[in-house]
């Protein structure tokens, strides 16, 4: 044979064994890359495979959640929204207990890890989605959140609230693909932060209820005797679930609601605990009261130059009750109430009057307003005025002929009462 001719089938056979080794590689890759899909799938509570890989409690989780979103929910009293109550198995609080009871938009989410890791009780969360494909994320963010958060599985009580005309299925495994890869809590919380990049809260065509989901948090609240209700990106102090608790036990008016005072700091790198950690902060300007700079009249009747300069107890662990004010309108205070407390008027949505009108018909029905000497609210981040969406003024402004009517309303609803806002 000659020379050139071998060559030239040496080297067909050479290209030849390296286009079957490149096929080769390329299967194993493939295998390889399917194998970890599967494994993922496997990991995953929604995208797991056969019921018995499961957890019993995992598999009661699942069932649960079917049932719940097989019921298609209820409608709210204006017939504009669908309520999917207790996505994950219920527990209720303790007849003698105080619940928090939070609201959140799927951006915001995040804030619960923060939430859970405070407040070391019960939660009540109404989540709302915004449309459809809102609706099923959060139904897939929530169910993983439980799965792979011991504390939100044990402690929150999630309701899911959308538009009437979107109902939610059980997810699909193309559903839940994204969150295949999280294997931890921290994980499914950073993907959560990561939904809320660049959104600005009330922004959008859809209209953030956030008395209807005061109330659905309230409601989740079982037999439990006390509520606490909160924004989602607000923090209480550490220990204000046990201190209450143990100044309850003493007996207490139940015409009466708790104040606990809020204020808003700077920089949420680290959040003080305790009232001397708030005052060495207030001192130098990372915290201040909350609204100082949007609207001071709503939170004045609070008192801040005295509760600030309330002398040392004796025994610093113990909460009490510093002083009583009257309510003045337009105050809005964050408390602990009874399940007595009249409910939010669902008819204010969006930003304006929502709190105050509560607070207002509260006053009107006769409660009294006790202020905690020690315990308070952070709201991480300072309130400016530019951080608000486009619209803040026209709503402020629908809303304030709304509070107009509705104390109106209230005249001829405690027709007994001395008391006017």
């Amino acid at each position: 044979m000659p020379t050139a001719v071998r060559c030239s089938f040496f080297r067909v056979v050479l290209v030849a064994l390296l286009l079957v080794a490149l096929l080769q590689l390329l299967y194993l890759s493939l295998l390889s890359n399917l194998h970890g899909q599967q494994q993922q799938r496997s990991a995953h509570p929604v995208l797991a495979g056969t019921p018995r890989a499961e957890p019993r409690w995992q598999r009661e989780q699942k069932d649960h959640l079917k049932g719940v979103l097989a019921s298609g929910g209820v409608l709210d009293a204006g017939g504009q929204y669908r309520i999917y109550r207790h996505l994950l198995a219920r527990e209720v609080g303790q007849p003698k207990d105080v619940v928090l009871a939070s609201h959140a938009s799927l951006s915001n989410l995040w804030h619960l890890q923060e939430l859970v890791q405070r407040w070391d009780g019960r939660i009540s969360l109404a989540l709302f989605a915004s449309s459809g494909a809102q609706a099923k994320l959060a139904t897939v963010l929530s169910f993983t959140l439980a799965q792979l958060c011991p504390s939100v599985r044990q402690r929150v009580s999630v309701h899911l609230v959308c538009h009437s005309g979107d109902t939610v299925v059980f997810p699909e495994q193309d559903d839940a693909a994204e969150f295949a890869h999280l294997q931890t809590c921290q994980s499914v919380f950073s993907k959560a932060a990561n939904l809320g990049t660049n959104i600005i809260n009330y922004a959008g065509n859809a209209s953030y209820p956030n008395n209807l989901l005061r109330n659905v948090a309230r409601g989740g609240t079982g037999s439990a005797a006390f509520v606490l209700v909160l924004d989602i990106d607000m923090v209480p102090s550490q220990g204000l679930r046990s201190g209450f608790l143990d100044l309850a036990a003493q007996g207490v008016d139940p015409h009466l609601v708790f104040v606990v005072p809020a204020f808003e700091i700077r920089h949420t790198r680290r959040l003080p605990g305790t009232k001397e950690e708030l005052l060495r902060l207030y001192q130098v300007g990372e915290v201040r009261a909350f609204y100082e700079e949007l609207c001071p009249r709503c939170q004045a009747p609070t008192n801040y130059s005295v509760w600030l300069n309330l002398p040392e107890k004796a025994a610093p662990g113990r909460l009490a009750v510093a002083y009583v004010v009257e309510w003045r309108d337009p105050w809005e205070p964050f408390y602990i109430g009874s399940q007595d407390v009249p409910a939010y008027d669902e008819r204010f949505k969006q930003y304006g009057f929502n709190r105050i009108s509560q607070a207002c018909e509260l006053n009107i029905a006769g409660f009294s307003f006790a202020v905690l000497d020690s315990a308070f609210l952070l709201h991480k981040g300072h309130k400016l005025p530019g951080d608000f969406h486009s619209q803040k003024e026209a709503e402020n402004k629908r809303n304030r002929l709304l509070y107009r009517g509705f104390k109106e309303e209230l005249k001829m609803k405690y027709p007994d009462s001395s008391r006017r806002c």
